[in-house]
């Protein structure tokens, strides 16, 4: 009958007190560290990746439109906010306007029915209220990558500091028109000047008056047209 010869192996760096007695003594060799699997790292997602300018940027204005619809971190959108805001700022800084002279920066592009009808408002404006400082600059010299479905956007600046932005020309209601211009830019703010009238209240009753009259000119004119198709 065959001989069965057993070997019993203990877990990997286990040792026993005859085996550190004899280590002590110098009989065996010194014990080999113990196994250590190296730490886990999850593969990167880019997903999950931190999100922020150069991220935004990089998208086009398809995947801007669904990133609205899809990205949920209100706290990323208000910090993307900010930091546009920052960047307009300095932009603006070569047009900076003296100490308590208000500025309103048009940000436009060439070829947008919009930015022109906008502008020719803004040229009245500026005519009519020379205390008022007017600057137009092209959106993406201004900002790179500002995105086209922005225009036209308007900044207002006083004292170095952004008082209100319009984006979009419904931002001056259905008829865009400059005494409908001069009545927003005036709504929270004493924003235009003529630097006659002698205080801000006399140059916003001014406003509010030749807004009233456009209303009713233009309703006149409506009905008279209504009337001579009869």
């Amino acid at each position: 009958m065959a001989n069965y010869h057993f070997v019993y192996k203990d877990v990997e760096g286990a040792s026993t007190q005859w085996d550190d007695i004899q280590r002590k003594l110098g009989n065996l060799p010194p014990k080999p560290p113990a196994f250590k699997p190296p730490p886990f790292e999850p593969a990167p997602d880019p997903d999950s990746a931190p999100k922020d300018k150069s991220w935004i940027d990089a998208k086009t204005e398809d995947e801007l439109d669904e990133l609205e619809d899809d990205l949920d971190d209100d706290r990323f959108l208000e910090e993307y906010r900010k930091k546009r805001l920052a960047e307009m700022k300095e932009a603006a800084k070569a047009s900076q306007a003296p100490q308590d002279v208000w500025m309103v920066v048009f940000l436009y592009k060439e070829g947008f029915p919009e930015c022109g009808l906008l502008l020719r408002c803004l040229d009245e404006l500026a005519i009519k209220y020379p205390a008022t400082k007017f600057v137009k600059i092209i959106s993406t010299e201004c900002i790179p990558s500002y995105p086209d479905r922005n225009l036209s956007t308007l900044l207002v600046y006083h004292n170095g500091a952004v008082k209100a932005n319009y984006v979009g020309l419904h931002s001056f209601g259905r008829r865009c028109t400059p005494e409908g211009v001069a009545l927003v830019l005036c709504k929270s703010d004493p924003v235009l000047n003529d630097g006659q009238s002698g205080s801000e209240q006399a140059v916003l009753e001014g406003i509010r008056r030749q807004f009233i009259e456009k209303v009713v000119t233009e309703h006149e004119d409506d009905d008279e047209g209504g009337s001579s198709s009869d």
